[in-house]
Parts: C-alpha cells; sequence; structure tokens
C-alpha cells in the first residue's frame, strides 16, 4: 500500500514537471492556480494593455523600491524591470513556493529579490532588505475571495509600507481591492481595462502628497 502511493505520488511529480517543461510559464501558472485558486483568482496572466495602463502613473525616476504581491509567474516583473532604475529593487511576495521558486529561476538581476511569504509581513519584508519603505506596491490579489480579515490587514500594512506621495496599484475582476483600499489611503483613482480576460477593475490608491 505504501509502495502504491509512493508510485502515485512520483507519478504525479512527473506529469507536474512535464507540464511545466511543454507549456513553460503557462504551465506552472495553470499549476499554480489548480493547485490554489483562491490566492491565484485567475487562470490567465493580465494583457499587456493592463499591463501598461496599471504602471502609467509610476515615476520611474524617484522609485528605488517597488512591491509586488503576487506575482505569479513575473507578467508584470519584466515590464517593471524594464523602467525601474538602476539602483532600483523590484521585491516579489508570493505564498505560493511554486512561482518564487519558477520566478527565481528564471530572473537573474541583481535587482530582484522573490520572498516567499505573505503580503501581511511586508512591513518586516521591506526593513529586512535595507528600506524603510516602498515607493509603490502593486497587488493582483484577489481580496473578493481572501479569507475574513485578511483583506483588511493587508491593506493597512501596505498603507504603512508606503512613503507618503507613494501609491497602492491593484488590478483585479471586480472592485473588492478598491473597496478595501479606500478604507485606508487619502486619494484613489480607478479605471476599467477592457481588452483583459476578463476586463480588469484597476486602482491607484495614493498616500498623503507627493
Amino acid at each position: 500500500m505504501a509502495n502504491q502511493e509512493i508510485s502515485q505520488g512520483s507519478g504525479r511529480t512527473r506529469f507536474k514537471r512535464k507540464l511545466q517543461q511543454s507549456l513553460g510559464g503557462w504551465g506552472v501558472f495553470l499549476q499554480g492556480f489548480v493547485e490554489h485558486p483562491v490566492m491565484v483568482g485567475s487562470i490567465i496572466p493580465s494583457s499587456r494593455f493592463t499591463i501598461r495602463k496599471m504602471l502609467a502613473p509610476v515615476d520611474w525616476d524617484h522609485c528605488r523600491l517597488f512591491v509586488e504581491y503576487g506575482p505569479g509567474v513575473g507578467t508584470f516583473c519584466r515590464p517593471v524591470l524594464d523602467h525601474l532604475r538602476k539602483d532600483g529593487t523590484l521585491i516579489v511576495i508570493d505564498t505560493n513556493k511554486l512561482f518564487i521558486d519558477y520566478l527565481n529561476r528564471q530572473i537573474v538581476d541583481r535587482r530582484f529579490i522573490a520572498v516567499h511569504g505573505s503580503a501581511e509581513d511586508v512591513e518586516e519584508i521591506i526593513r529586512a532588505h535595507g528600506h524603510s519603505h516602498a515607493d509603490y506596491i502593486l497587488s493582483g490579489l484577489p481580496f473578493s475571495t481572501l479569507p475574513a480579515g485578511v483583506g483588511h490587514r493587508i491593506a493597512a500594512a501596505t498603507y504603512r509600507g508606503i512613503r507618503q506621495g507613494g501609491a497602492f496599484l491593484t488590478y483585479q475582476f471586480s472592485k473588492a481591492a478598491q473597496n478595501f483600499t479606500e478604507q485606508y489611503f487619502d486619494r484613489v483613482e480607478s479605471g476599467l481595462e477592457w481588452r483583459n480576460v476578463p476586463p480588469c477593475h484597476l486602482a491607484w490608491s495614493w498616500k498623503g502628497e507627493a
């Protein structure tokens, strides 16, 4: 019986590896969604239109620390690194080790740091890497399906973790994230990107004035 269970486990592992090898990042993303649908939130990565619109307000010349929650397979990581200054840092945080391991294999950039952890601990993570505050924090976390209380804790910790004049950027298929950030941030701007599957609600929540 034990040998049979070991054999079945090995078979599942081999199948996952073959899926990742054949589909690349899509395979990893699909596996992450199947294993943790509540935390991933979507089976399809964001479109280039969503990425461009979401990052448009960022002042890259003055961005030293950019943080992302739930990076998945790095859909936003590449564009952020393409714009980020040479002495800047991108920290991504994910509770799914599958995604963190994949990103560490795929992205070779001294400015990039992948952390296996929770967005609730963003303040500690920022300090652990030598910073006092982030300039911008990006999130695609599905606030509408997070366990009770988690959304509020993440929004509050994010507000404390962002510098004055910085912003919390969120994208989701509902306005759940915006509903949380409006309770903590001083000014919230919103938008909708139709060229995404499905259409995506965007919000830019600003902390104070620049």
